[in-house]
């Protein structure tokens, strides 16, 4: 979070993926908006799942919030994250409805991690780029988080190499997945997802290039599943970010104020800019005290 002009550390990046997945009832996408179309086919005979979408739309939006909230992306970083924007969203358009999922990708070289997580029943995708305070390991970390309904959040882990997100992600499939999955830039801004499903003709789909995936329809059988709409958008507001400075208010106000009237923080989710003042945090916390 961002203090009064300094940057503080009060969350570690385990403490903004349990904000995040406790981040649930947020504002709502407005449905009055296209969003971005994603289309899921299953690929007859072959037995794979296609999930295809040109991702203009979205990231459009997603550098008019980085403008709106004055976050600035190095380009290396920026290239990287548009490609996880990609392989996340078409991963997420081939789950259950009620699920929600959160990616860590923790990359080496270039030093930096990149989260993203989305919501199947609103259709909202978010996340951000943190180059600060990155934590220097031994390897490539991708950390999948997912809540589906009621159920207990279910965490996997595994390790990759290089700085590719759509190959971090294949190696996530095909390890913690148990099955495999091949991401594809067919063009500008359009990508695509080709996952194993039972009985999948392997040696087809190991052959896949980009140019055969653009032109499967006129050489496969596909059947529409689903048209799926995606949109970029967090729903962070006053009232979740007092829950995220909540326990640290409780524990030290002087220390978070510093003297100030105000404190600002970044949502840990999108890194969108929010001012709470101390007296609305007063108020949330000696309310929450009362319930």
């Amino acid at each position: 979070m961002r203090v009064h002009g300094r940057v503080r550390t009060g969350l570690d990046f385990r403490s903004i993926l349990t904000n995040v997945m406790a981040m649930a009832e947020t504002t709502l996408p407005n449905t009055a908006d296209a969003g971005l179309e994603v289309r899921t086919q299953f690929v007859r005979n072959r037995n794979a799942l296609l999930a295809r979408a040109d991702f203009g739309e979205m990231f459009v939006d997603y550098y008019l919030h980085l403008s709106a909230n004055q976050i600035k992306v190095a380009p290396e970083h920026d290239a990287m994250f548009k490609r996880a924007i990609a392989a996340f969203t078409l991963h997420c358009a081939s789950r259950p409805w009620k699920e929600m999922t959160a990616w860590t990708i923790n990359f080496q070289q270039p030093l930096v991690n990149l989260f993203l997580t989305g919501d199947n029943e609103t259709g909202a995708i978010t996340g951000r780029v943190f180059d600060e305070n990155v934590k220097v390991g031994p390897e490539n970390l991708f950390y999948a988080d997912v809540v589906r309904g009621r159920e207990p959040k279910r965490r996997s882990a595994v390790t990759f190499t290089g700085s590719d997100p759509l190959a971090a992600a294949e190696k996530f499939y095909t390890q913690s997945e148990q099955r495999g999955a091949r991401f594809f830039q067919l063009g500008e801004e359009e990508f695509a997802l080709v996952s194993e499903h039972p009985d999948c003709d392997l040696p087809w789909f190991a052959a896949l290039t980009a140019d055969e995936v653009k032109t499967l329809e006129p050489k496969e059988t596909l059947a529409l599943m689903e048209r799926r709409i995606y949109r970029w958008h967090c729903g962070c507001n006053q009232e979740r970010m007092m829950e995220v400075l909540a326990p640290t208010m409780k524990a030290d106000p002087e220390g978070l104020f510093a003297g100030d009237p105000k404190v600002e923080i970044r949502c840990p989710r999108c890194g969108a800019r929010h001012a709470i003042t101390r007296e609305a945090l007063e108020a949330f916390v000696a309310g929450a005290k009362e319930r």
